[in-house]
């Protein structure tokens, strides 16, 4: 299948073929028709799949067909940083379009607020918002949805992590009943189930791949102590060829001070926060698109929010809390059907976090060597941990360790008594 075979305008298709778009994913494949018959929808499918063009080519369509396009389209995100994105794919796919759109989100002055509210008020096409401003904004009484036909709910189970349900329905109050609306989500739990069937209207159900990580991607993990992990770090940078690298820490507070010892043992990086204004986080963003930096070091505000092609490696510096968080982290890299490695640090606290992971996603990771300059390492018995855990008070349960994982590790020992 090809993008002719969805009878786009030629324009749209001239955008597609300078952008070298050929062939639809499946998440496009499946959504794109939907999308352009009006039926509301869910879908979900895993980060870098293509879901953003899942559901602005049909929109884009369908707006050269549309005479009265003033606030036409909005589209509703968890972050700043994915308003960007989107605003920055529609800019591209709209190259040879008339089109116009506009980013709203908070965290800025006063005179970005003035613009974006001048930009609602005089209509742009798309809309991309964050809740928190957008509500700002409707408040306002400036936004006419008058001509509306498209809402979309991106990542709506982040939405929902990040507690914008009241927001989101907040917003949908201010929305026409026959707005055609759609929900696109990388998870499917039970919350999101229970809001698609309070806002959509008869809708079909899209499934990609639910919780599988990109075939792309090299899965790899070592067993280490936190001691261990920075100069692990140096290690396969300075061995391996990695020119776009993102490291994963579960708080800002780690991510400054990771930041620190990594240019401490003299590797350039930068950090990603919330501390950050935006105009610093926009040039980090803009330098590391650029390949003008090498390692980016961040939060899970970015397991979603950017889309940077060719970053080359992954690497979780700890265990994400959610299994579910592990797909979207390693999913920054392998985008679009390319190649690329996630390697995971586990410590000896976190193997069950690190086991659940490996249930979700239905395999085992390998477990590769620490170089034997580290020193000795824990050995990965996450079964044993969880047992233990479970049978802490006075419970009978044996523990013994699972087969599957038995020399995994060929460094699988334990640090000698001191």
């Amino acid at each position: 299948m090809t993008f002719n075979d969805f009878n786009f305008d030629d324009k749209l298709l001239d955008s597609l073929s300078a952008m070298g778009y050929t062939k639809p994913t499946p998440i496009q494949e499946q959504a794109i028709p939907m999308i352009m018959a009006n039926k509301d929808l869910i879908a979900c499918a895993q980060t870098g799949t293509g879901k953003t063009a899942a559901f602005l080519l049909p929109i884009l369509n369908k707006l050269l067909k549309t005479e009265k396009r003033h606030l036409n389209t909005l589209i509703v995100v968890p972050t700043r940083e994915l308003a960007l994105q989107i605003d920055q794919q529609v800019e591209g796919l709209s190259y040879f379009l008339s089109v116009s759109s506009i980013a709203v989100y908070g965290g800025n002055d006063g005179t970005v607020w003035e613009q974006q509210k001048k930009a609602l008020r005089e209509g742009a096409d798309i809309i991309i918002a964050t809740p928190g401003r957008l509500i700002a904004q409707l408040q306002s009484g400036l936004m006419d949805f008058t001509h509306m036909q498209h809402l979309v709910l991106d990542e709506a189970d982040r939405m929902l992590d990040m507690g914008f349900y009241e927001d989101i329905m907040q917003v949908i109050s201010y929305i026409p009943k026959n707005v055609q609306k759609v929900m696109f989500s990388a998870t499917m739990p039970p919350k999101i189930r229970t809001l698609a069937n309070t806002i959509l209207n008869n809708p079909e159900t899209i499934n990609i791949a639910l919780s599988k990580p990109a075939e792309g991607i090299l899965q790899q993990a070592y067993v280490v102590y936190d001691s261990q992990k920075v100069p692990l770090i140096q290690s396969l940078l300075t061995t391996g060829n990695f020119p776009s690298v993102v490291i994963f820490a579960s708080t800002k507070d780690s991510v400054k001070i990771l930041d620190r010892e990594l240019q401490r043992v003299g590797i350039p990086t930068k950090a990603f926060h919330s501390d950050l204004d935006q105009s610093e986080r926009e040039q980090i963003l803009r330098g590391f698109k650029a390949k003008q930096i090498q390692v980016l070091i961040g939060t899970d505000i970015i397991s979603r929010g950017i889309d940077v092609e060719g970053i080359s490696l992954v690497i979780n510096y700890d265990v994400p809390p959610d299994p579910e968080d592990y797909i979207h982290r390693i999913g920054r890299t392998a985008r679009a059907e390319t190649k690329g490695t996630a390697i995971t640090f586990v410590n000896d606290k976190d193997q069950p976090k690190f086991f659940r992971i490996e249930s979700l996603i239905g395999r085992d990771i390998d477990k590769m060597p620490v170089p034997e300059s580290l020193g000795a390492v824990p050995l990965y018995e996450p079964e044993k941990k969880v047992e233990k855990k479970h049978f802490s008070k006075g419970g009978s349960g044996g523990s013994k360790t699972s087969s599957n994982y038995k020399g995994k590790n060929p460094n699988n020992r334990r640090r000698p008594a001191r």
